[in-house]
């Protein structure tokens, strides 16, 4: 799963604000050169962005043994497909954090120009990292962050603060005339920091809301059958509420069969993360899930993108900057039935 990190924003978070994807910034990001066509979505390049120099990019992610961690390998793939001017060298990914540490490693003695690399355990692997820059390759950390800014060029991944924040703001508009409104939270693994910002967000934006109490909070596992289960525990617990929040569509499609199972439509349900299942139930309308908040598995095609660009010696197309940023943290939008289109083709399964 995703971990947080220190760079996470805590600015442009207006909840329900379409925000263009650092995809969108980054497809023509080998270009300095005003662009007269509005960018494309992760699927393809920017239509003026021309063949440059060729770029073999290694990329090392985990197992992909969750929907998401499945999205961002193919989202890789598929956007260096669309360069002619860019080699993939992808590992098979592992969680066992020696295994990863040889597949880099494997990449470094290939010499690749540029390393992507999403880490099984961001502390663990900061040593490879620290070595594949002191090669002279440089490193795109995706996501899991190393110890270290000195074991990446640059930074990209999602906003777990930001998750919560838009997640409780949604709930907050939906419920802000309702008296003494009850609010529960079904959230992720307790031992991972992401998941305490994700609360954290989210306990910060309830407090704009004085109407509203959070009356319940259970952990799950991420899984679908942790969803259920743990959904199952906060319906019998909890008589009457008006809102969930469930920091992650996987475990969202267990919390979802609880709930059909329990007879409820009393309330109304956010999801996390962006699952093309919760778009599809967004879509549809007839079950408690109004809306998911993003953490976009296209940042792994901005990655590429941002590893194109290092490897050409080039910066982001519409910035005055001639080198890429060294961080970049996404915009954890809020998808509901009314720009639940737009989102659509980013679901992952």
């Amino acid at each position: 799963m995703p971990e947080p990190t220190p760079f996470t924003s805590r600015r442009g978070l207006l909840f329900g604000t379409a925000a263009v994807g650092a995809g969108v910034l980054l497809a023509g990001c080998t270009s300095n050169e005003p662009d007269d066509e509005p960018a494309a979505n992760d699927d393809q390049p920017a239509a003026a962005d021309t063949p440059g120099k060729a770029v073999t990019i290694g990329f090392a992610g985990p197992q992909a043994d969750h929907g998401w961690l499945n999205a961002i390998n193919d989202n890789a793939k598929n956007r260096a497909k669309k360069y002619s001017d860019v080699t993939l060298e992808i590992t098979e990914g592992s969680n066992d954090t020696a295994a990863q540490i040889g597949q880099i490693e494997t990449l470094i003695n290939k010499k690749v120009d540029v390393l992507v690399i999403l880490p099984a355990d961001g502390k663990a692997l900061t040593q490879v990292g620290l070595k594949a820059m002191r090669a002279g390759i440089p490193v795109v950390n995706l996501d899991r962050i190393f110890n270290t800014p000195q074991a990446y060029r640059c930074w990209i991944g999602g906003d777990n603060y930001g998750m919560g924040l838009n997640a409780g703001h949604y709930i907050g508009e939906q419920l802000k005339d309702v008296d003494d409104a009850k609010v529960i939270e079904l959230a992720g693994l307790d031992n991972l920091e992401l998941t305490k910002q994700r609360t954290q967000g989210f306990d910060d934006a309830l407090k704009n809301y004085p109407n509203i109490k959070k009356v319940a909070r259970q952990a799950a596992e991420f899984t679908v059958e942790s969803g259920q289960a743990k959904m199952a525990q906060l319906l019998q617990a909890q008589a009457k509420f008006d809102a969930l929040w469930n920091h992650d569509d996987d475990q969202g499609v267990g919390a979802l069969r609880a709930i059909e199972q329990a007879g409820r439509d009393d309330f109304l349900m956010v999801g996390g993360a962006g699952a093309l299942s919760a778009f599809q139930a967004i879509k549809q309308g007839n079950s408690v899930l109004k809306a998911t908040v993003l953490y976009p598995p296209t940042m792994a095609a901005s990655a590429i993108d941002l590893a194109r660009a290092l490897g050409q010696g080039k910066g982001v197309g519409g910035l005055s900057e001639f080198e890429i940023p060294s961080s970049l943290t996404l915009y954890s939008a809020v998808v509901d039935k009314d720009n639940v289109d737009q989102y659509m083709p980013t679901g992952f399964k």
